[in-house]
This record gives C-alpha cells, sequence and structure tokens, in this order.
C-alpha cells in the first residue's frame, strides 16, 4: 500500500467571556452570531462529508456562553408573551421584542452602527433590500448631524420625534432582522422560513421575528450535540483550551516572554500571584466543562494562542494530556535554542514532526504557518475550486518533498475555526465544500487527527524550549508594550487583594467558587490582544470597557471599592490591522 502524508486540519473554536459576571449582560454578541453562521456551517461541511477528518477545539468559555444563550432562548420559546423572559443580550432583545426600540438619537445611533458590524462586501452589498436600507438610514442620520452637532451626545438623551422619516421603528425593526439573516450560515438559508424571510425585504412583525428567533434558537442548540456527534462517530477529534483562554506561560511567569522577546520591557510588577495554581485551574476547570459537554477526557490541549512554554508541557504531562501545538516560529527559536542547525531545519523538512520536551510524554506539533494563512487571508480572494485545488497541491508537494520518510511526517493546519469566513463568498461554503471533497479523495494524503498521529509517529526529543506562541512566535500580542503592561499591573494588583481577602478567611464556600469564576474571566487572553494602536478604536473601546468592567466585578465580589484609574480607559487604539484584528498572519 502507498504511504501516504499525514495531515491535521485543526479549526479553534473560542470567543471571550462577553457577559458582565456570571449573570449579567451580554456586552457583545458575538458568540451567537458566530454559532448561527460558523459554528453551524462548519459542522454541516463535516457532516456532508465523511470522508474527511479534522480536529475541532474549543474553549470551555464559548461552550458555556453557548449553553446560557440556547436556556434563555428556550425559556423565550415557551413563554406565552415576548415580554415574560427578557434576554440578556441586547441586540438580541431588539429582535425578540423583549426590549423596545430606543427613544432617543444617541441609542438609536447605536443600534445603527451594531448592525453594521460586519464585512461589509459579503454581509451587507450582496442583498439589495438591507444595503439601501443601512444607505437611507445612514443619510437621515447624517442629515441630523449636520443640523445638530451635539444631537447624538448620549449625555443629552436627546428624544426623537417618532415622524421623522427614515428612523421610525419599524424601520429599525427592518434593520435588526437583516442584520440576523446575514449573519445566518450558509447551511441555514436554504429553508422555506429563510427563504421567505429573505423574499419579504421588509415591514417584518414581531411574528417575522419571533419565527427568526426559532431559527436561531434550534441552530444554537444543534451546535454541541453535532460536534459531539461527529466526535462519538470517529470523524473528528475535539479538543481542549484551558478554562477561560489564558495565556498559561505569562500566567506562570512574565519571565517566558525573554527568550523570543528578550528586549521587550515586562510589566512592572511582580509576576502574577499563584499562577501555576491558576494555570492548573483552568485545566482542571476546562476538563470538566469538556466532560461535561462531551462525555470524555480530551486527549489533546491547544493552550490558548498556542502559548507554550516548558513549565507549560509540564503542566500537561500532569494532566496525562497526549498532545499540544503551537506556530511555526516557536519551532523555529526552539530549534535554534537546542542547536539544531540541520538541513531538515534548513528546508522546514524538520517542522512536520511531532517533538517532545525531555521526557514529559506529551507531545507537540507545530503548524506551517504558510499552509494556514493561505486559508486565513488569501484564499478568500481566489475562485474556491482553484483555492482548494492549490492547496492540496502543496500537500502533494511536501509529500513528495520528504519522500520515503512520509510516514513519519505530519503537516499541521492550525487556524480559526469562525472569524476567515466572514471575507469569503457564501461564508466559505464553496471553497471548503471544495477543500473537504479533494482532500478526503487525495491519494496522496492521509487527513488525520493529532491523538491519532501520537500513536503512531515517533517524537523527536528536545531539551529546551522557547517559549512563545502562534503568533510570531512571541507573546508581544499581550505583553511587552505599554498598554497591555499596564493591564497586567491592573490585574495583578486585583489579584493580590483577592488574595488578601481569601487568606483571611473572609468568604464561604459558595463566594469563594463565584470569585475564582470571576478571576478566571480577567486572566483571558483576550483583552490583552485587543490593547494597542495597532487596532481599530471601536474595538478597542468594547474590550477595554469591558476588562474594567470585569476587574470592578471582581473588586465588589470581596468587598472592596474597585481603584480609581479602572474608571479609565487603558487604551483606545486607532489602527486598522487587518480582518478586523481579529487574526495574525505570520508569514
Amino acid at each position: 500500500m502507498k504511504s501516504k502524508l499525514k495531515v491535521v486540519l485543526c479549526w479553534h473554536m473560542h470567543q471571550p467571556y462577553y457577559r458582565e459576571g456570571p449573570n449579567g449582560t451580554f456586552h457583545l454578541p458575538w458568540v451567537y452570531l458566530h454559532g448561527i453562521k460558523d459554528y453551524t456551517d462548519m459542522a454541516k461541511h463535516l457532516e456532508n462529508h465523511p470522508d474527511m477528518a479534522a480536529v475541532v477545539n474549543f474553549s470551555p468559555v464559548l461552550l458555556e456562553q453557548l449553553d446560557q444563550y440556547v436556556e434563555e432562548l428556550k425559556n423565550y420559546q415557551s413563554s406565552t408573551s415576548h415580554k415574560t423572559n427578557p434576554l440578556s443580550d441586547p441586540l438580541l432583545s431588539v429582535l425578540a421584542g423583549t426590549a423596545d426600540i430606543p427613544s432617543n438619537l444617541a441609542q438609536k445611533k447605536r443600534l445603527f452602527e451594531d448592525c453594521q458590524r460586519c464585512y461589509a462586501p459579503r454581509m451587507i452589498e450582496p442583498y439589495p433590500a438591507f444595503d439601501q436600507l443601512m444607505k437611507s438610514m445612514e443619510s437621515v442620520f447624517d442629515k441630523i448631524s449636520r443640523e445638530n452637532e451635539s444631537a447624538f451626545d448620549s449625555q443629552t438623551n436627546s428624544p426623537i420625534d417618532s415622524f421623522v422619516e427614515g428612523l421610525e421603528d419599524q424601520k429599525f425593526h427592518d434593520l435588526v432582522v437583516w442584520y440576523h439573516l446575514a449573519w445566518l450560515g450558509h447551511s441555514l438559508k436554504g429553508s422555506k422560513q429563510v427563504t421567505a424571510l429573505f423574499e419579504k425585504g421588509h415591514d417584518y412583525s414581531l411574528d417575522d421575528r419571533k419565527q427568526l428567533l426559532s431559527i436561531i434558537y434550534e441552530a444554537l442548540s444543534g451546535i454541541i450535540p453535532r460536534y459531539r456527534a461527529l466526535a462519538d462517530s470517529g470523524q473528528i477529534e475535539l479538543s481542549l483550551t484551558p478554562y477561560a483562554h489564558p495565556i498559561v506561560p505569562l500566567l506562570n511567569k512574565f519571565e517566558n516572554m525573554k527568550c523570543s522577546s528578550p528586549e521587550a520591557p515586562m510589566p512592572n510588577c511582580d509576576d502574577y500571584p499563584n499562577g501555576v495554581s491558576r494555570s492548573e485551574w483552568h485545566m482542571e476547570k476546562g476538563i470538566q466543562s469538556f466532560q461535561h459537554h462531551f462525555g470524555k477526557k480530551p486527549d489533546g490541549v491547544w493552550l490558548s494562542e498556542g502559548g507554550v512554554s516548558e513549565d507549560a508541557i509540564e503542566m500537561l504531562d500532569k494532566f496525562g494530556i497526549s498532545w499540544t501545538a503551537s506556530g511555526e516560529q516557536v519551532w523555529r527559536n526552539t530549534c535554534h535554542l537546542n542547536q539544531m542547525d540541520s538541513e531538515e531545519v534548513h528546508n522546514k523538512k524538520a517542522l512536520f514532526k511531532p517533538y517532545q520536551y525531555k521526557d514529559h510524554g506529551t507531545q507537540m506539533y507545530f503548524r506551517d504557518d504558510g499552509l494556514s494563512d493561505f486559508i486565513g487571508f488569501e484564499y478568500s480572494h481566489w475562485n474556491a475550486d482553484d483555492a482548494a485545488h492549490n492547496f492540496v497541491e502543496n500537500l502533494q508537494n511536501i509529500a513528495k518533498f520528504v519522500g520515503d520518510d512520509v510516514e513519519q511526517q505530519v503537516v499541521s493546519v492550525i487556524l480559526d475555526g469562525e472569524n476567515a469566513w466572514e471575507y469569503y463568498h457564501d461564508n466559505g461554503y464553496y471553497f471548503l465544500d471544495a477543500l473537504y471533497q479533494q482532500m478526503s479523495q487525495c491519494e496522496d494524503i492521509e487527513v488525520t487527527t493529532f491523538a491519532k498521529s501520537a500513536k503512531s509517529v515517533t517524537a523527536t526529543k528536545v531539551d529546551s524550549i522557547c517559549a512563545g506562541s502562534w503568533v510570531y512566535g512571541s507573546f508581544t500580542t499581550w505583553i511587552g508594550q505599554e498598554d497591555k503592561n499596564r493591564a497586567w499591573e491592573y490585574l495583578v494588583a486585583a489579584k493580590k487583594d483577592c488574595d488578601e481577602v481569601v487568606s483571611a478567611s473572609a468568604l464561604s464556600k459558595d463566594e469563594l467558587l463565584e470569585l475564582d469564576d470571576q478571576l478566571a474571566i480577567c486572566e483571558g487572553s483576550d483583552w490583552f490582544w485587543w490593547f494597542g494602536d495597532y487596532n481599530s478604536s471601536e474595538s478597542v473601546n468594547d474590550f477595554d470597557e469591558l476588562y474594567r468592567i470585569q476587574l470592578k466585578k471582581l473588586y465588589t465580589l470581596i468587598d472592596k471599592v474597585p481603584p480609581e484609574h479602572l474608571n479609565h480607559p487603558i487604551s483606545i487604539g486607532g489602527g486598522n490591522a487587518e480582518n478586523s484584528g481579529t487574526m495574525r498572519r505570520n508569514v
């Protein structure tokens, strides 16, 4: 039988905790919007191609937020009045009718702007009715702004006359319906109910909106069971990220940033207090959540942002994890640190092997950054069939290149499973359909999983790991700049205050559990990702505000007044990062 090149395609599904505490308001809608667009479509592609294998990685805070949305929508569906069970997500509440259209200009403009949050060339402009509605409302807002510059000052709470043409409540109901229709995945748009809503185009009634809510509920409630069924059938492997998506090496010690960024300034504070214990807490809590949702312990862990270090690998080994993965530059830095100066390192052949840190059992895989970034950033501009053919052709070239050693090679392609598709035609439907078909039928490659590979491929041992992430091989996306370091300094100070209260035995068991969960939210990586001047002001402001709200919530749980500095922005942004800043390319 012909030897084949092993290829692992790993999709990372992750959203940070957008809710204000465990029972508060959702500040951003990305969990449910990506749920109805990307998580549903990605499951459908795998169901349509049973010969295609993949690894699908979930962060537990994403899974738990999906649960929260499903539970609230379930209660909404069962209520006799649409006002009976309010929803925690403001945008979803407007769609459901549990919240009224705002009555003042500032809030109306904010709702209008919220419904612009998508890639317009793919999600607004293809729908003439939606596009025209957006343009007409924008024209009205511009006219009001020209006539009265202070009209949208949120402090004045300016009322708006109901007869202002173009800003009637019905226009906003239509706007919110269209926004959600645009966010529906390709796999949901073929139903009769959805087609009828698209064809109606305007004057959507409460019954129409309720019907759309039912579609959203059915989609969200099916996500976790569908992926579990795919895993139970053996088609895919499900893997885990530590609970709230923290950067484990940085929680453990800030010194882990120095191998890849020796000149970058560290935060002006001590290491994160009891950071190793907190990293282990995220692992334990994450495994519990994974077992609850999928019925078993994961074989592999994608450490948040592929952030690896020697102490992180030691932790994974302690938990019996068989594999983890990171980026190509971490591999290069690690090869240099171990003085591995062979021809196979220079020509990248050695990239396609698993590695093992000393005698620890956890294998490390390193992604091919070029192949991964082709999907993440380039193929959205290509014809779908041509892009899929090009990708498979690259894999065939690698198979020829590695030659007789092909059975011991594993090509790792790892990227976000939700953020790229907004930039593709039809949410990437035709590209992924062609890609899965060509990959599963190619005679030169074997699509597989990391867990299966770990049992059959011999790992190369290394004595040292140069700590870093899949973004540039460093941690500079989360630390080492003024704004990012300031955020760490605030977090360290808050943790010290929490530890002081806990050590005084001032909290009950239930209060300690709530404090742990809130602390985990504050430890998530996404706050630090967005700080800096290369991201848009809008995104930075969203995450800056929510991070400070979460820290303030932490202080309320220990009955302390939040420090004054939490009332002021940490970062203001101002850049124009590619793909709205949600992803970083490495080539």
